[in-house]
């Protein structure tokens, strides 16, 4: 996960989504929450963000990891149709005849990604999501423009409404902590893409047409 060619608040933003992923894919066990329970303060300069930080600390402390996973399993597996959707196109489809997992594939095919062969879960579950943004934020080529358009496609519609579902539904224990956290640090992720898109020259739309034309011109020139 460390990338120490990064700067400090971008590792740190990596290791951020990192951790959103692990905590979001599967159950807590005893060796995260142990982690969890000794982690220091958050240092950030948002206070709401370190106060939700903490929360989440001391709910590790008195979580157990085995009513954790069957609180998991209950809430985001369950039988049938789970009680929450950790899918974010759950959240966002309007109509049927929406098709927005065949609209991500090809955007993650863009960036030169796809889903692991032996992973079952669709390339909406917010911890896949998540390790998208880590990946961006590490990579080389990594810019903003291509965070931001990805953050506000497939991420940011659905923050909001799939962290309230969680905090409601499991109202009280480790996990609420973790849809708040989630939702304070996505709150600040939008609002810096929303700053850098209003600031950056020709937007970022412009900036994602010329770039994808030279990645077509590039794999053209490849191309026997």
């Amino acid at each position: 996960m460390s990338c120490p060619t990064l700067p400090p608040e971008e590792l740190a933003r990596a290791n951020f989504y990192a951790l959103l992923a692990r905590l979001l894919f599967a159950p807590a066990d005893a060796t995260l929450l142990e982690a969890l329970a000794r982690a220091d303060g958050l240092s950030a300069d948002d206070a709401d963000l370190r106060d939700r930080w903490q929360a989440l600390i001391k709910a590790a402390v008195h979580a157990d990891a085995d009513a954790l996973r069957e609180a998991y399993d209950d809430a985001f597996i369950g039988t049938g149709k789970s009680p929450v959707s950790l899918y974010t196109t759950a959240y966002t489809t309007r109509f049927e005849s929406e098709a927005p997992l065949v609209a991500l594939r090809a955007e993650l095919a863009d960036l030169g990604l796809a889903r692991h062969a032996s992973s079952h879960e669709p390339e909406d579950h917010i911890a896949a999501l998540c390790e998208v943004m880590r990946h961006l934020v590490v990579a080389e080529d990594g810019e903003l423009w291509l965070q931001a358009r990805f953050f506000s496609h497939w991420i940011a519609p659905a923050a909001q409404p799939l962290c309230d579902a969680i905090a409601t539904h499991l109202r009280g224990t480790f996990y609420e902590e973790v849809a708040r956290l989630a939702q304070g640090f996505f709150e600040l992720e939008r609002s810096a893409f929303d700053m850098f898109s209003s600031a950056a020259p020709g937007g970022p739309d412009r900036r994602e047409s010329r770039a994808r034309r030279m990645r077509q011109d590039e794999h053209h020139r490849r191309v026997p």
